[in-house]
């Protein structure tokens, strides 16, 4: 039995096998998963039902597994209010930087080679998609037994 609470063997696999600078991609349930991640990316559906889960549960998950570097949120084109859920994220990930790109910038960021890790969500916030950066774990963060 794991010692974390990060149990799905998807996802694990998929972070065991990144590195500092891969990225993980957080979709909401209206982002096309299907041809707007990279090629090398391992896609996670967690889309139950609309609803369950949400980027944010998946997100305060992955922040006690995974160190964050920085992160990306798309943002809705200009003059429009900037989403609840960015603020939501900018909070949780202080002090780690989020740049805002635009809907097509985003879907070229996910397209990425270095993308590692695409979890679909059943988010219906719009505009709820998170893009991270992993980062490197601090020294004597390693617990040996």
């Amino acid at each position: 039995m794991l010692l974390t609470e990060l149990l799905h063997p998807g996802i694990l696999e998929a972070l065991a096998g990144s590195g500092h600078g891969a990225r993980v991609l957080l979709a909401d349930g209206h982002y096309p998963a299907s041809t707007a991640t990279g090629e090398w990316a391992r896609t996670v559906h967690l889309n139950l039902r609309p609803g369950v889960l949400d980027v944010t549960t998946v997100l305060d998950v992955l922040l006690r597994a995974i160190p964050v570097e920085s992160a990306q949120v798309m943002v809705p084109p200009e003059g429009e209010p900037e989403p609840p859920a960015i603020a939501e994220y900018r909070a949780r990930l202080a002090p780690a930087p989020v740049e805002t790109l635009g809907r097509f910038e985003f879907y070229d960021a996910a397209r990425s080679s270095d993308l590692a890790l695409a979890i679909v969500t059943a988010d219906i916030r719009t505009y709820a998609n998170l893009l991270l950066t992993i980062g490197v774990r601090a020294e004597g963060t390693l617990t040996p037994r």
